[in-house]
């Protein structure tokens, strides 16, 4: 299976990036974005794009991908709707327009947040930003287009905010995190169950195309037995 991975450097991203460079049946990982990851590993290539936007020079490294995680996003606060809109809406549907004309038989998994609203009539405004994303994902001709939405996540492994906000909240939240997570499994998600609930999908695909906190972890548990079996031979 071949991967590519946007947003990389965010906290999610990098654990999906883990996630994927520890599968045996993932093949090749690209990621995309501003950044390098600063990670070595063979099955590693990493696509520079100073302008997420427009990828007309890029379009030659984007052919031939089984599945794309879509993981970058921005913080709604302090943002009027126009900017927060470019930023999300326009931003993800340059790269996934062009992926789909790329690559028809692509798995394309976005993410989204807990309490989106697919009716964009609500009265959030990230919600209704987000909910007018997911419903154009949907209509792109990809072979499956999954919206995962995530509510609380716990960072794992190193992975890490470049959120300041979010920084400030896991390093007060870190020593409750885990207890939290582990009494209420179907509310916090850790990034490493995100990124086993990814490669289940690009796998396998699921049963609907909104994933919420319990069906991710139910995902990521799923893929995690026989992802152990095979490390372990």
């Amino acid at each position: 299976m071949k991967v590519l991975i946007f947003g990389a450097t965010g906290m999610v991203g990098q654990g999906v990036l883990r996630e994927c460079l520890r599968a045996p049946d993932v093949e090749v990982v690209q990621t995309v974005g501003r950044t390098r990851t600063g990670q070595l590993d063979p099955r590693l290539i990493e696509v520079v794009q100073p302008d997420l936007m427009d990828y007309r020079a890029a379009e030659a490294s984007l052919k031939g991908f089984d599945a794309c995680f879509f993981c970058l996003g921005v913080s709604s606060v302090g943002m009027q709707e126009a900017e927060y809109a470019r930023l999300t809406y326009d931003l993800t549907l340059a790269a996934a327009q062009t992926l789909a004309r790329l690559n028809p038989q692509m798995t394309f998994v976005y993410v989204s947040g807990a309490s989106t609203d697919g009716t964009e009539q609500g009265r959030s405004m990230w919600a209704r930003v987000k909910g007018k994303t997911e419903n154009a994902l949907q209509r792109l001709p990809f072979k499956g287009v999954y919206l995962f939405r995530p509510g609380v996540i716990q960072p794992l492994n190193g992975a890490r905010s470049k959120t300041r906000s979010y920084q400030l909240f896991y390093t007060l939240a870190r020593p409750f995190l885990s207890t939290l997570r582990a009494l209420f499994p179907n509310q916090i998600l850790s990034t490493e169950d995100i990124g086993l609930a990814m490669l289940a999908v690009a796998r396998h695909g699921a049963d609907k195309a909104v994933l919420e906190t319990a069906d991710i972890r139910a995902l990521s548990r799923s893929a995690s037995g026989p992802m152990l079996d095979l490390h372990t031979g």
